[in-house]
């Protein structure tokens, strides 16, 4: 079937379409019926069916004799590392902790907590709770204490699996002492801890609690997969809520193995013996989706990366990832290729690699502005996808999808409604907008497989935050359109757009215009209180590395900008160049606290925030050019 065939089957009969998804897995009892609804009334998947994720992913290709082939390639520039794991290697590394983990009395329906950095045990330690029928929580290495103890309150672990280090470029972070202290915190205990022995650091290690992960396993005996329901938990991954509390996301098994591994054929066109690179951490969703779970159920080769795209060493970290490994695919969020024009604006670094194994690069993340798409296929000579997605839904709602029929590609489009997908663009009255009209994006229900299906421990908030604002519908929080072609445009998030005058107007639209300036390496644009218009926007810009600007005439020419572009009724007349924007570790800017701070209200500073010094910068820089509200 071509893409529309493919896409309206999935919408006029979604129970036979994924049933049929599903008949292409390895299950040790195979789903009867596809779709029903849980003990709250909400769609549930493959109820009835039995499997194991970490069977589906490691056991399933050694018993198909394909048990040599690379699983995994552990490329860490930090610690001039390379390693390939084979099928064999992973299976037997995978049963043998889950052995140990089992010998210390985590059991099916327990709950793991994994703390790790970008190393191969990280992946092992995800597969081996899932192994045994536990569900595994993994949270971001490097989050402060606080934070950890937050996620140990809530998520309640048996058991915490962590290592004695992360590296950040040339920097040590001892992860024990974090451990510790977040355990002092909370008010839950877990049992014990797990320790990974990094040569780099030795960990202290307390006598009748911390376990040695090493020597755990040598004598520990590996042990079989333990079969769940498809509607079990998998694992439980925190997002930031807006009320300061993480929200713990729900997956289930089966659902997920379902749409992961459609999704690596359909959206990425990944086969067997394939090497995909999702530039992550496992800390993320990307990280569950597309560095572990995704590839390996599919049987592909994943690539795991220690390192960063510009500094580890150069701006050529991700060019040189391509030809060593021969990558076949590469995703990774926009940030990360803004960070590389930035420093390499030329592509100079690019000329010292053969990417002749590189078909496509997909981004995601955040919206990939017009200006970073085109330098990437210019400098690349590579296809770009733009495709969209969250956390809760773990997988793809948008996307060109290269592996059903390659669609044209719209630069500031994230493509077309993955199938399962039946997106819609809403006004304020919950109906159905016109065709090229902005609104709130929903998804029709049921959700297909592979999204989330609660918060954990608090499906009333679930249900306030995704299916209260428009009835039969989960709420994305994105504001956009869907052109005449069914193109969907993501403008950003719905408080991201301002009022100005009575008009609103999205800023992604105006950052799109800035980007487009060649001088700009990133920009964000925020709605400052103006007494006259209620909102006006100003444009937070940062340079390339290397340009120099008349900051006078460099402003007027981007006001001049927007105004040819949307016209005076953006009343765009403030651009400031900053040193750095405030991001998350995964790249995001974080428009929110810019929005804090221009309405000097209290700032909350998230967890996941990469640099906090850039606050106090960003906040400082904001009051002395009189854009904060007095």
């Amino acid at each position: 079937m071509n893409y529309h065939q493919e896409y309206q089957a999935s919408i006029d009969n979604p129970e036979a379409f994924w049933q049929d998804k599903a008949l292409h897995l390895d299950w040790f009892t195979p789903p009867k019926k596809a779709l029903s609804e849980n003990t709250n009334g909400y769609p549930q998947w493959f109820k009835g069916g039995k499997l194991n994720t970490s069977y589906l992913a490691l056991d399933h290709h050694v018993n198909a004799g394909r048990g040599e082939n690379a699983a995994l390639i552990y490329d860490s520039p930090v610690t001039n590392t390379q390693e390939t794991w084979t099928y064999n290697t992973l299976l037997n590394e995978v049963a043998t902790l889950a052995g140990a983990l089992t010998s210390l009395g985590v059991t099916k329906g327990d709950t793991v907590i994994i703390y790790m950095p970008m190393i191969p045990q990280a992946a092992v330690a995800m597969l081996a709770v899932a192994r045994i029928g536990a569900i595994h929580s993994v949270v971001f290495g490097g989050f402060a204490a606080s934070e950890l103890a937050v996620r140990i309150d809530d998520a309640e672990p048996a058991l915490i699996i962590t290592a004695s280090c992360g590296i950040e470029g040339k920097k040590l972070l001892p992860y024990k002492p974090m451990v510790d202290d977040a355990i002092a915190l909370a008010h839950h205990k877990p049992a014990g801890c797990v320790v990974y022995q990094r040569k780099q650091l030795n960990a202290n290690l307390v006598d009748d609690f911390d376990h040695d992960w090493q020597a755990l396993c040598q004598a520990s005996e590996p042990v079989e997969c333990t079969p769940v329901d498809a509607t079990d938990p998998l694992y439980i991954l925190y997002t930031s809520g807006t009320t300061g509390k993480p929200k713990g996301v729900v997956r289930d098994n089966g659902g997920h193995a379902v749409a992961l591994n459609y999704s690596m054929q359909a959206i990425y066109d990944i086969d067997q013996g394939d090497v995909f690179w999702a530039a992550s951490d496992v800390g993320w969703v990307v990280g569950h989706s597309y560095i572990v779970y995704g590839p390996l159920i599919k049987g592909a080769t994943t690539v795991m990366f220690e390192g960063k795209p510009v500094g580890t060493p150069d701006a050529g970290a991700f060019w040189r990832m391509v030809e060593q490994h021969r990558i076949n695919v590469l995703f990774a969020a926009p940030t990360a290729f803004r960070a590389i024009r930035k420093e390499d604006p030329e592509a100079n670094c690019i000329a010292r690699y053969d990417l002749s194994s590189l078909r496509t690069i997909f981004m995601a993340g955040e919206r990939l502005d017009p200006p970073t798409y085109h330098w990437t296929v210019e400098k690349t000579g590579k296809p770009v996808v733009d495709h969209w997605w969250q956390t809760e839904t773990g997988w793809p709602i948008c996307s060109n999808p290269i592996g059903i029929e390659p669609l044209s590609t719209k630069p500031g489009s994230s493509s077309v409604p993955t199938p399962g997908f039946n997106v819609r663009v809403l006004g304020a009255n919950g109906e159905p907008v016109a065709t090229g009209e902005k609104g709130a994006i929903a998804i029709s229900l049921p959700l297909p497989p592979g999204c989330l299906t609660t918060i954990w421990r608090d499906h009333k908030r679930f249900t306030q935050g995704y299916l209260q604002e428009f009835e039969g519908y989960y709420s994305t929080g994105d504001n956009g359109y869907i052109d005449e072609e069914g193109f969907v445009f993501i403008m950003g998030r719905t408080d991201d757009v301002i009022n100005v005058a009575g008009h609103r107007l999205s800023t992604g639209e105006m950052e799109e215009v800035l980007a487009s300036h060649n001088a700009v390496a990133e920009c964000s644009v925020i709605g400052v209180a103006d007494a006259l218009k209620g909102q006006i926007p100003v444009g937070l810009v940062l340079l390339k590395d290397g340009v120099k600007v008349e900051e006078a005439a460099f402003e007027q020419e981007l006001i001049a900008k927007v105004r040819n572009t949307i016209g005076p009724v953006a009343s765009f007349k403030r651009a400031v160049i900053v040193n750095r924007l405030p991001k998350t570790r995964s790249g995001k800017i974080l428009r929110k606290l810019l929005r804090q701070i221009a309405a000097d209200e209290p700032i909350n500073i998230p967890s996941t925030i990469d640099d906090p010094g850039s606050v106090t910068e960003i906040a400082d820089l904001m009051k002395s050019k009189g854009l904060v509200e007095r």
